[in-house]
Formats: C-alpha cells, structure tokens, sequence
C-alpha cells in the first residue's frame, strides 16, 4: 500500500475531492475516513435512486445523522448538491465529495456550494511516496497512475484507460457531439505535451473550428486529463509570449498515445517524459501542501525560456535532461534574472549528480534531490 501524502482528516469543512480516474480517491477516502457513511453513485441503484428523488439524501441523513459522509461520482447527479447545500447549513454532517470532473457540476451548480466546501486534488503517485522503490525510468514508461505504474503490462492498462475514458466521460456525459474528431483530437494533443499550443494549428490538423478545439481543451482540463501553464507576464522588459503550455496529467498516457515506445535516457522523448514528470511533481506539491501557490513559465519572443516560475518569482526552475549540465543549459534562467534581478531561487533540475551550486548562485540539482529539497519545503523561500 502506498501511503499517500494528501492529508485530508484535518479539515473541518466539507470539502471536494477532484482527481483523474484511478488516481486512488476511493482508498484515499475509505482509509483517512474508514467511520463515515459512504454512497457510491457507480452502484446502478444509488445512482437511479438518487438521480429520481435527490431529496432521499436529505431524508435519509436526517435520520442517520452521521458525522461525515463520502459521495463518491458526485458529478453524476450534480442535483444532489441542492440537498447537500442545505444539510450543510442546517446539521453539522461533514461532506466529503468526490469525483473525476467537476464539468457537469460546474454546469448545473456553477458555485459549487458557494464557497462551503474547500476543494482538494489527487494525483497520480508522487516519487516522495514510492521512497526508495521510486524508479525514474520506470516512472517515465509507466507513469504516474498507482495501479498502472506497478503493473508488469502498463501498455494494456493504457490502451484501456484511454478507451474507458472515451466511453464513461465523453460520450455517456454528451460532453461531444462527434467522438471521432474528439478521439483524434486527444492524439495530436499528446504530440504537444510540454508546448505551447496553437488553436488554429490543431483547428486546421482535426479538422474543426477554433472554438470547437478550445472546448475540447476545456474538457480535457475539466476531466482533469490536463493542465493549460499560463505565461507569467508581469512586469516584462523585453516582448514574452502569452500562449499557454499544456501538459498531460499522465506521461504513461501520453506515451500511449503518441506512440513513443520506450523512453530511454539521452532521447529527445526522454527529455520531454521528463520534464512533464518535474510539473506532475510540482503539481502534487502545490495541490498537498500549499494550494494557492500559483505556476507559471517564462518566454521571450526571441525563443529563451525557463520551463517553471514558482509564486512571483520565488524560484525558477528550468529542466535539463543532462548528465552534464553546462554554460548554454543555464541561458534561461540567466536572462530571466536580467529582467527580473529581485528573483529568489534558480534551479536546474537534471540527472547531474552531485548536486551543486555555480558562482553565481545557481543551484544545479539531480533529480533525486529535487525530491527532497520540494517535498521538505526547502525550495520555495517562506
């Protein structure tokens, strides 16, 4: 079992639990609040039973009383959070909602309790809870899903994650109208991951229009598939680009998707799996330990780029899937602190080992370290 580093037992409010499919919510939940009531909406019969009367929940938690209540596929009958909304203000029951996507809920009930419930992720398994069994290249090929990356057949687990993905949240949620293009769609997108993204570039290759591919962006964001990394723009000297970077929530599934085959260190693929897996362990820290922590990425017009900005300008971070980290590795982050002097921390995150720091005050991490430096709050200045 892998202890997971979400800590949800502390919070007092009813709260939202959003992660991808197969993410571990359901454990997660049955083993932080094993005493709780817990309803789960994949069994047919809550899910007719509740979708026909929603006011059942509240006649059957009046007469329960229970001290908290887990609701797992909330975002199949969005209508149950009218009478989660008035329990909430009128017992002290605690509700713990989870789900996959938040799109149907924010559609029906786009205040989400208007504030009474906090809201939490769940990731894919970070490397700080797999400790010493945490294997980078085989992170890298399986990726990041708890199930699948402990498999002997991650190649499998993929073809039917993906497939599962396309039948249970497209197209029994109506969220396409033509599941084709859509299909396509998610394939050239896994060709993006880590870049910036063109709408009229993939509008042009799907063959649909710009807003059509823009709301196919929002549902891959909305089903958690994916992160849009806005441009950090403030206060620039010299022309940045707006764009925003996208980035898969699983590099297993991009690998599927894109046909990779194996990564192997020293490719390019392998520079790019690794880089998605530094924003995937950037991601489970913001989203476990310091929720309002905002990230960006840094680039001029004229191409010069640092892949990670932490806060406002606390520490930037660039990837290099080296050995051997040099001069023209450290460009970026040299510029950027031209255009920004009163920075915090530079990082390179790379497979050099030892770690050390240059004469100017960069740090040059191996991977491992990054781990242990991110996870025990070291890297970002307090």
């Amino acid at each position: 079992m892998i202890k997971r580093m979400l800590t949800l037992t502390g919070i007092q409010e009813s709260l939202f639990l959003w992660g991808p499919r197969q993410t571990g919510k359901t454990s997660l939940l049955t083993i932080q609040f094993s005493q709780a009531e817990h309803i789960d909406l994949l069994r047919s019969e809550l899910f007719i039973a509740y979708s026909k009367r929603p006011q059942l929940l509240r006649e059957r938690m009046l007469k329960l009383n229970p001290e908290i209540v887990i609701i797992d596929e909330i975002q199949k009958v969005p209508a149950l959070l009218d009478e989660i909304h008035w329990l909430i203000e009128n017992t002290n029951i605690q509700f713990v909602l989870c789900g996959s996507s938040a799109r149907k809920v924010k559609r029906g009930h786009a205040n989400l309790l208007g504030g009474r419930a906090f809201r939490r992720v769940l990731h894919g398994i970070s490397a700080i809870e797999l400790k010493k069994d945490f294997d980078l290249l085989k992170m890298l090929n399986h990726g990041y899903l708890p199930k699948i990356y402990l498999s002997d057949n991650p190649e499998d687990y993929h073809h039917s994650y993906v497939t599962d993905y396309l039948k249970e949240e497209i197209a029994a949620e109506g969220l396409v109208r033509n599941l084709p293009s859509f299909s396509e769609f998610l394939e050239l997108a896994s060709l993006s991951d880590t870049e910036m993204i063109s709408y009229s570039t993939f509008a042009r290759d799907v063959g649909v229009s710009q807003p059509t591919i823009k709301s196919y962006f929002e549902i891959l964001t909305d089903t958690m598939l994916a992160e849009l990394l806005p441009s950090y723009t403030k206060r620039p000297k010299r022309r940045v680009i707006q764009a925003p970077k996208f980035y898969f929530f699983d590099v297993g599934i991009v690998n599927y998707l894109a046909q990779r085959g194996s990564i192997k260190i020293g490719s390019e693929l392998f520079g790019k799996a690794f880089e998605n897996w530094v924003f995937h362990e950037l991601r489970c820290y913001r989203d476990y330990k310091k929720p309002a922590l905002k990230i960006h990425y840094w680039k001029l017009s004229s191409g010069i780029e640092v892949d990670f900005i932490l806060g406002n300008m606390e520490v930037a971070i660039e990837v290099k899937s080296s050995k051997k980290i040099n001069s023209s590795h450290l460009k970026g982050l040299r510029e950027l602190r031209k255009d920004h002097p009163s920075i915090g921390k530079l990082v390179v995150v790379s497979l050099e080992s030892p770690s050390r720091i240059t004469s100017d005050g960069i740090e040059i991490f191996s991977y491992i370290d990054f781990i242990d430096v991110l996870w025990n709050q070291n890297m970002l200045m307090e």
